[in-house]
């Protein structure tokens, strides 16, 4: 797309119209009791978020509701004879509150949409951003109140204020997360220092990450999805083996997408343009309709959406300027099915696609944003997913079965040239292809009960495919295919063993099908037979075990035990291939937490953990200078975090967070010793974490009329150094750097305009130190935060 119709396809989907429908009678079957477990059921078979004021009306009794009525006639049913009354909020957002509310409560107005529209959309939670918090990613709808350990929750909405950045905008806002940054779609994510290599390997992703309860990946990257019409982001840090299994070292990352609603037409366009400075402009455009469906229950949710990130890294070697723009464009469908009885299925899709035209890294001893290559090293990544989800309640039980179907691939191409010599390519491509199903039966917390039982089954297939050669004739290296079929049972409980005493313990145990083969190697070396595949089985039993403790009102003290492991695999290591093994974590973790998020004017949490790290599965570079992976010993990491919120008045709010890791490698395997005999002493720190991180934001919100509103959030993120991966070859340091921005809006729910600034002082910095794996020989690489950028950007719902 030329640059100049950017702004004329945004003025043209801006000026869309639509119709509002009226609300829609839903079918309820919710049963009497305490809130605490009506309200989860009624939320969900509502299709609406509804908050609750005040945490001590969880515990009410609450009449049930039955039979077909609208929402608003359902929560009077179920409040009929308490103190408590419904309040709505907007269009799919309720409040349950005290008919006559304590003056002595701090309240904090509600938060603004971002730069999108605010409506808040059916969600399967009883959350709110400044109320009482479910977590969700719990599985059994668990108060944040009654959670051992660090969750974090994230509004969609706040996600998208300032521009959609994907997960950018999760780093910059969780301190605890950090990424490699190779470009988009090609990214390793880490959380509280279990981190293992820089490179798009065999190796498992430490973090798990979701959409909704669908698994995104396996061994493959990040992908980067765009988070539009995003309802929140849970982020649970520690092993989640338990309750997510392998891929969870280090933690899980839960998107949950606003639902399709059966009880209106709507539609949202958000448009913008962006200039940085030393490079090219840039825009985006998206779009989100909603539509009920017939007089069930059904509705289809659309969102579609376009980016371009204008290029600033100059390559004078081939004349050119600018080259690493980036092109996405992708979108979201579900559809919502009542079938009546209490069951609902919903099916849906996600496609997107990313296109880097070249790498983002510089040279380190060039000219700041310059870099010279006589390759163009470019790269995309395709990813599909496709998934069905069905659901019931009944009484106090809620079954749910989620599977879905991936397809990702990924291209990229290194230069692999030495100084001096004529150039050379290495073009890699992953070809991932997964299913996944998950099928579970639970219980909500409730009367200081809860429980969750369930299976999984994972099918991964993962195809790596290389050529290696010149710019115009180029051979086969050898590559590798991993299979691995999992099958899985898991069951937690939750109880009240004391007054204000919480216990929760869980297990699950894996039996899991791996097996692997070489493509592509030496024929003669294929003839013997030398280790060109590999077949086994193994089970893993994960067990977990926490404490909650509430000896004060607002002051909660718990510990926490989780273990998370990996699968091994094959990697190709010159011309053979390598078998590596499992690795294991077992973390012990401890923290404390003061007031109440939203409830309180101060909140606070400080956490330290300590983890075991056995068999740590790495990469490095092998004797041919290419990647490969190995178990190179055992390690271990403490990590020290803690996050504070303050709010001395209802428009004004200060956040703060910060994380302090410290990791060794304290054992090393015989062929890590063997391969970094010449420089041992470089072993010693974990990889890709910063040995610290601080992160600070300020938030202020101004009514300007009675429609209208100016929302203003600043930001600065310090990110310590670290070092870029195990061994001499990629002991280079990277990090030390400050990121900072400002994003401000002025509008009202349905009309809106945006500023963005990001970097503000055009800082350099070095996110990443590694531009090509093929760095023998030269003088060091880094990856510069992205120029001083400026985004202008309008927002409509009709």
């Amino acid at each position: 797309m030329a640059r100049w119709q950017m702004p004329l396809l945004a003025l043209a989907l801006v000026g869309l119209p639509a119709q509002v429908a009226a609300a829609e009678e839903r079918a309820f079957n919710v049963p009497g009791g305490a809130l605490s477990t009506a309200l989860p059921q009624l939320s969900r078979q509502a299709g609406v978020s509804i908050s609750v004021a005040d945490a001590r009306l969880w515990q009410a009794d609450v009449r049930p509701v039955r039979g077909r009525m609208d929402v608003q006639r359902a929560l009077k049913q179920m409040l009929a004879g308490t103190d408590a009354r419904a309040v709505r909020v907007n269009a799919t957002s309720w409040r349950i509150e005290r008919r006559a509310p304590s003056p002595n409560i701090a309240r904090r107005a509600p938060p603004r949409a971002a730069p999108q529209p605010r409506a808040r959309e059916p969600a399967p939670v009883v959350a709110s951003a400044d109320e009482a918090i479910i977590v969700t990613a719990s599985k059994t709808d668990l108060p944040y109140s009654h959670f051992a350990g660090v969750a974090t929750r994230l509004d969609g909405d706040d996600l998208a204020f300032g521009g959609e950045r994907g997960t950018d905008s999760i780093l910059s806002r969780v301190a605890t997360i950090s990424s490699t940054y190779l470009g988009a779609g090609r990214n390793k994510l880490f959380i509280r220092g279990i981190a293992d290599s820089s490179f798009t390997g065999p190796t498992q992703a430490t973090v798990g990450q979701y959409l909704g309860d669908v698994r995104l990946s396996y061994n493959a990257p990040d992908p980067d999805l765009r988070l539009y019409d995003i309802d929140s982001v849970e982020v649970l840090e520690g092993p989640q083996g338990t309750l997510y299994g392998a891929g969870s070292l280090g933690g899980i990352i839960r998107s949950v997408p606003k639902a399709p609603d059966p009880r209106e037409t709507r539609l949202q366009a958000i448009a913008g343009v962006s200039a940085t400075q030393h490079g090219e402009p840039g825009g985006d455009i998206a779009g989100i309709v909603n539509v009920p469906v017939g007089d069930g229950g059904s509705a289809v949710r659309l969102v579609g959406y376009m980016l371009t990130d204008g290029g600033y890294i100059d390559n004078p070697l081939l004349g050119k300027n600018d080259v690493n723009r980036t092109r996405i464009w992708g979108g979201r469908a579900a559809a919502r099915v009542e079938l009546g009885d209490n069951w609902t299925v919903d099916i849906g899709g996600v496609y997107q696609a990313i296109t880097s035209d070249d790498a983002q890294y510089a040279d380190k001893n060039a000219p700041p944003l310059t870099r010279s290559s006589l390759v163009e090293q470019g790269a995309k990544a395709r990813y599909g997913l496709g998934t069905i989800v069905i659901q019931k309640d009944w009484d106090d039980l809620h079954f749910q079965t989620s599977n879905a179907f991936v397809s990702h691939r990924l291209f990229e191409r290194f230069d692999a040239g030495k100084p001096g010599e004529d150039p050379r390519i290495l073009d890699q491509n992953n070809r991932t292809r997964m299913f996944v199903s998950e099928t579970r039966l639970s219980r909500p917390f409730l009367d200081g009960f809860g429980w969750v039982i369930g299976t999984s089954f994972i099918d991964n297939r993962t195809r790596q495919r290389r050529e290696y050669g010149s710019t115009l004739l180029r051979a086969t290296v050898p590559g590798v295919t991993n299979e691995i079929t999992e099958f899985t049972g898991y069951a937690e409980g939750t109880v009240e063993l004391l007054p204000h005493v919480i216990v929760s313990a869980g297990g699950r145990i894996s039996h899991a099908r791996l097996g692997g083969e070489a493509d592509g190697v030496p024929f003669a070396i294929a003839f013997a037979g030398r280790a060109t595949t590999a077949h086994r089985t193994e089970t893993d039993l994960l067990p977990s075990f926490s404490l909650l403790a509430t000896p004060f009102d607002n002051f909660r003290l718990y510990a926490r035990y989780q273990e998370g492991f990996r699968p091994g695999g094959l990697a190709i290591d010159g011309d053979f291939v390598r078998r590596f093994r499992n690795d294991q974590v077992r973390t012990w973790e401890g923290g404390v937490r003061f007031g109440e998020k939203g409830r309180t004017p101060f909140d606070a949490n400080v956490s330290v953990s300590y983890t075991r790290w056995r068999d740590i599965q790495a990469d490095f570079i092998d004797g041919n200078g290419f990647p490969t992976t190995a178990n190179i010993g055992d390690g271990r990491i403490t990590s020290l975090s803690g996050a504070v919120a303050f709010r001395p008045v209802a428009a004004l709010s200060f956040d703060l967070g910060a994380v302090y890791n410290h990791s060794r490698v304290d054992e090393l395997s015989a062929l890590a010793l063997a391969a970094f005999a010449d420089a041992p002493a470089k072993l010693g720190r974990i990889p890709n974490v910063a040995s610290h991180a601080v992160r600070g934001a300020v938030t202020y919100v101004a009514p300007v009329d009675a429609d209208t509103e100016l929302r203003v959030n600043g930001w600065a993120n310090y990110i310590g150094p670290s070092r870029l991966g195990i061994g001499p070859v990629l002991g280079e340091g990277q990090g030390d750097y400050i990121d900072t921005g400002l994003a401000l809006r002025l509008g009202s729910e349905h009309r809106g305009l945006s500023l963005t600034l990001t970097n503000i002082f055009d800082a350099r910095g070095n996110r990443f130190a590694l531009g090509t794996p093929f760095v023998e020989g030269g003088a060091g690489y880094v990856t510069p935060l992205r120029p001083r950028t400026i985004r202008i950007a309008v927002d409509v719902a009709y």
